[in-house]
């Protein structure tokens, strides 16, 4: 009798652990299944939550394009310790507007911000997309709870100066919080820091040709300007008797019209 105690005693403990690891498997497999059936789901409503973030810095009447699908990224810098993300927004394939996040440590955490900004660095829009920020205090630069964010429509690297771009309390031209100036400090900042970003990079942003070789975050580009000269450029001689040849860049410099010369005054070599 004494050595069935022992065993009852083990089997019991088996038993038990089997219980509670077979609750385990079911409840992580009805999460697993859940998970499946709504990933869908979440996905289009996050893609949803985007589009309605993104048009309130891009207004949907200047583009004719998906911005959720017309991306282009940049790796991790100073505007942003994760991969950037850059939305364009289109009008008949010419790229006129672009939105970005841009982020910067807040008094209680990080501080993220969405920005448009249209072709020529004038800025659309700013909303707050994340913050941990005192509620009743920090948390006016969210535009449900001020207008304060809306101060940046319409302001550009050069509106206001550089010594501008500061809270009133540092000498600039916009508005601290009562209670609060770490907030909107750091926010201008974050605007500005975006600001800059834009002008860095807009050849690459608005898809336009450069003759400079600019530094790109991410990728190897090429730039048609440094496109090395072929030998094998073919000729072409018109009916009106000039000979056309075509243009050759060079590096650092920006292609040339193609030039047609008289037929006649190109002397052909001698024959052997």
């Amino acid at each position: 009798m004494s050595k069935a105690k022992p065993l009852d005693r083990k089997r019991s403990v088996i038993y038990h652990t089997a219980l509670v690891g077979g609750f385990a498997l079911l409840a992580s497999t009805l999460l697993s299944l859940g998970d499946f059936i709504t990933k869908d789901e979440i996905a289009m409503r996050r893609a949803d939550d985007l589009k309605s973030l993104l048009e309130q810095v891009i207004p949907p009447e200047t583009h004719d394009n998906d911005l959720l699908t017309d991306t282009m990224n940049f790796a991790p810098d100073e505007l942003s310790e994760k991969e950037l993300v850059v939305y364009r927004a289109r009008q008949k394939h010419s790229v006129q507007a672009v939105a970005y996040e841009t982020s910067v440590p807040g008094y209680a955490g990080p501080i993220v911000l969405v920005m448009g900004v249209d072709r020529n660095g004038i800025i659309l829009g700013v909303r707050a997309v994340s913050h941990s920020e005192t509620p009743g205090l920090g948390d006016k630069i969210e535009i449900s709870k001020s207008d304060w964010m809306l101060d940046f429509n319409g302001r550009s690297l050069s509106n206001p100066t550089p010594e501008g771009w500061a809270v009133k309390k540092d000498g600039g031209e916009f508005d601290q919080f009562t209670g609060a100036t770490i907030t909107p400090r750091r926010a201008v900042n974050a605007v500005h820091q975006g600001l800059e970003f834009f002008d860095k990079y807009r050849s690459r942003l608005l898809e336009e040709k450069s003759a400079i070789n600019h530094e790109f975050p991410t990728g190897t580009e090429t730039d048609p300007a440094h496109a090395q000269p072929t030998s094998s450029s073919p000729s072409s001689t018109h009916s009106d008797g000039f000979t056309q040849f075509p243009a050759v860049a060079t590096n650092n410099t920006i292609p040339l019209q193609t030039t047609a010369i008289p037929a006649d005054l190109i002397v052909s070599p001698p024959s052997n």
